[in-house]
């Protein structure tokens, strides 16, 4: 069973779900450098968005690729 990831574009609005190698996943050390990116299916747009603890724990837990900085 794979997991989907329900997301959306904040350039062309469209929503749609990712699977886990769509998406990235960067913890750094703070708030700040902790986010998940993808590139938008509709526009091809880059998107970052923060990550709190929830979004590590869900992506993480779905297979995401993570990168770990410090």
């Amino acid at each position: 069973m794979s997991v989907a990831f329900k997301a959306s574009c904040p350039d062309c609005r469209a929503r749609f779900e990712l699977d886990a190698g769509s998406l990235r996943l960067a913890i750094g050390g703070s708030r700040r450098t902790t986010f998940y990116s993808f590139t938008c299916p509709e526009c091809d747009a880059p998107v970052r968005k923060p990550a709190g603890e929830r979004i590590v724990e869900l992506l993480t837990g779905g297979g995401v690729s993570t990168l770990r900085s410090v």
